[in-house]
């Protein structure tokens, strides 16, 4: 069953017949996980020929209401209110992935060791998304959070001075990954890459108000190297460069660790769950399957949770 205040606010926006099907929907999704027209329309329990099961959904996945703005925002914002803490940090991981045709930009809170979706879009080409695209896209995020103290964290893809710059503007933290070679100003009009500096496993530092890139004109931030010291003779790869407004080593690396928990809910929509490399559904309908995957989502993770609610409050 879905959270009450979830039903309360689709009924608002749907008719009847409209939040009737809507649940259908979910349960069929839920049970064959698949989001092809096709096998949505085979399972959907109407006695109406196949043709027309299909063109029922297809219709129904157009409905003007069906937006992320009339549909899920006003959700994320009593998740928010229920189950966040004004005074406490939200982190919030942005992240892309594309495959086949399909180029799916997503903005996620991560909560309770998940990343729990707020806001996805489909980006008009495959790649990488470029500053433009970024800063739209957060600026119909970040005011859902005017409220909050926010934190965005973001991986290489993500980490330009524009961008950081835009964050701070916007009143929010940020902890980017840079690229190794990147250049930052250790003095004035002394550049190195930052694989120079001798980052290795064990080492750390935190370099407060440098330039980073040859590019002229920009503000400082800091910037945090962390490389994990080897445990029984294994070290990761490579340690982490990260751009931040965080103003100690450790407050910084701390964010940035609880980026990779939305690696999980890619391979939910991915290959480990609703099998979206197969759909035939695109555009704005493919965007509702997404949105209803989030519910699906949301609804499994209230329910095993162990916290309560109140104790959501106190972290």
């Amino acid at each position: 069953m879905l959270p009450k205040f979830y039903q309360n606010h689709l009924k608002s926006q749907l008719s009847l017949p409209e939040y009737l099907f809507l649940k259908i929907l979910l349960n069929l999704l839920q049970s064959i996980k698949e989001v092809t027209l096709e096998k949505l329309a085979n399972a959907l329990p109407l006695a109406i020929k196949f043709e027309s099961r299909r063109k029922r959904i297809q219709r129904f996945l157009l409905l003007p209401n069906l937006t992320i703005e009339k549909i899920w925002f006003p959700i994320v914002k009593e998740f928010l209110s229920t189950y966040f803490n004004e005074q406490k940090i939200i982190y919030i991981a942005i992240d892309r992935t594309n495959w086949n045709r399909i180029n799916l930009f997503m903005v996620s809170v991560i909560w309770d060791k998940r990343a729990f979706p707020i806001y996805f879009t489909l980006l008009p080409k495959l790649g990488s998304s470029n500053i433009s695209e970024q800063q739209k896209i957060l600026s119909q995020v970040i005011p859902i959070f005017k409220d909050y103290k926010v934190c965005v964290l973001g991986d290489r893809e993500f980490c330009s001075v524009k961008l950081a710059k835009f964050l701070q503007s916007s009143g929010v933290s940020f902890c980017l990954r840079l690229k190794k070679n990147e250049f930052v100003e250790i003095k004035k009009d002394i550049l190195v890459e930052l694989n120079s500096l001798g980052l290795a496993p064990g080492v750390s530092f935190f370099l407060k108000g440098v330039k980073v890139t040859k590019t002229q004109g920009f503000i400082s931030f800091n910037v945090a190297g962390k490389w994990k010291r080897k445990i029984d003779g294994v070290a990761p790869k490579e340690g982490w460069f990260i751009l931040t407004n965080f103003q100690t080593l450790e407050s910084a690396i701390s964010a940035y660790k609880k980026r990779f928990d939305i690696e999980e809910m890619f391979r939910i929509f991915k290959k480990g769950g609703y099998n979206l490399e197969s759909t035939n559904i695109e555009g704005k309908r493919f965007i509702f399957i997404i949105l209803l995957i989030a519910t699906l989502t949301l609804r499994q993770r209230l329910k095993v949770s162990r916290l309560n609610v109140k104790e959501y409050k106190n972290m």
